[in-house]
């Protein structure tokens, strides 16, 4: 197992109708900011509950942060927080609002040019050590921002990651009833995130890191027990309940504490994202698959070990296992009715150069938890996934 440092502060209030646990966690005297996505946290409810809950504070709106937020729209809400002294900002939303109101958090106070320290990505030596406090109402199973102080943020035709030890929300209330009237595609993507961010931390190769595989396989076979059922049954809370926990737990830290990580599925599909606007959860479907198949090799000993204790393959060769592994993967996405070809979302071979273009205008030339994926490698990968 590898030297780690672990640290997380955040604090995770799980559960139904925790609306009046805002009330002790958010500063009376604060100034707050209120940060939405669409109209769906007004017609649901969700707005008029948190309000309610912050009973006489001074409060403020900034709707409209889009899925992958735009740069532009964040620079937005941060001349709002500046001209109106805000105090506090309290994320009502999913990932892209979470990961949006990290991105104002950390460049309200900042006085330089927030794109530079974007494209270096890891920016929490760069700032001041200040930055506008922040909560979170999750809404969406999904990206684990709830609970990480990771962020990616669109920018013309690229996304970008960044991580601050500054971006941790000081709490995020995670209540499964607000998911229900999620519509199911986007349910779907969340399943295939939370997925996909425990394999980038799993598959990959051995450390003995024997607990971090563990609490890997267990949000597998969690989601693989719940996945269907939370698409077929919108309103079963101990569905909802056990996928809104795995997505937070799948990128919280501790499943890859200690352990290689991947993310080249991440750092390719950001490109069909960018380019496409192929939703994330579907991009991660297409490029697992037939990264995995690419990389079987230099994965074996873990495909092997996923295919035991995930898929329970236990029959037949090494190659046959791991295979069949991979052939059930695509399976349990399609099962969730999200494709895994590129061909489903109109991309075709004509379109793999931009796409190979942009890894390289992006610095993602050398990826894996190897660094051995060259971009002749990830223009394999798309070819197969077309």
């Amino acid at each position: 197992m590898f030297d780690f440092e672990f640290h997380n502060p955040t604090k995770i209030i799980f559960g139904r109708d925790r609306f009046a646990c805002l009330d002790q966690l958010v500063p009376a005297s604060s100034k707050v900011l209120l940060t939405y996505g669409g109209e769906s946290a007004r017609k649901y409810g969700t707005l008029d509950k948190t309000r309610a809950a912050l009973k006489n504070r001074t409060i403020l709106e900034f709707g409209g942060i889009e899925p992958n937020p735009h740069f532009e729209t964040l620079m937005k809400a941060v001349e709002m927080v500046r001209a109106e002294k805000i105090s506090f900002l309290l994320a009502v939303g999913g990932g892209s609002v979470i990961d949006g109101t990290k991105f104002i958090s950390l460049f309200s106070p900042y006085a330089g040019d927030p794109f530079s320290l974007l494209v270096r990505r890891s920016i929490g030596t760069d700032l001041a050590d200040k930055a506008i406090p922040f909560g979170a109402v999750s809404t969406l199973p999904a990206t684990g921002s709830e609970m990480n102080n990771r962020g990616v943020i669109s920018h013309g035709q690229g996304k970008y990651p960044f991580l601050s030890p500054l971006s941790f929300p000081l709490f995020s209330l995670v209540d499964p009833s607000l998911t229900f009237t999620l519509p199911p595609a986007q349910v779907a993507n969340g399943v295939v995130d939370a997925f996909v961010h425990t394999t980038e931390q799993y598959l990959t190769f051995p450390v003995d890191g024997r607990l971090q595989d563990r609490i890997a396989e267990g949000i597998l076979l969690t989601l693989l027990e719940i996945g269907e059922t939370t698409l077929s049954e919108p309103d079963n809370y101990p569905a909802r309940a056990n996928l809104c926990w795995c997505a937070t737990m799948a990128l919280n830290g501790l499943t890859g504490a200690g352990v290689p990580q991947d993310w080249a599925t991440h750092m390719i599909g950001h490109e069909l994202t960018a380019l496409f606007g192929i939703d994330h959860g579907q991009s991660l479907a297409v490029i697992l698959p037939a990264l995995l198949e690419a990389r079987r090799e230099k994965k074996r000993d873990k495909l092997l070990q996923y295919a035991g204790r995930v898929w329970d393959i236990r029959q037949g060769g090494e190659d046959e296992r791991i295979s069949a592994s991979i052939s059930r993967t695509r399976e349990f996405f399609e099962r969730l009715g999200v494709r895994t070809r590129l061909s489903a979302y109109g991309v075709g071979a004509g379109d793999i150069p931009a796409i190979v273009d942009n890894l390289r205008a992006h610095g993602r030339t050398a990826l894996s938890e190897r660094g051995d994926l060259t971009l002749e490698i990830s223009r394999s990968i798309l070819e197969s996934a077309l």
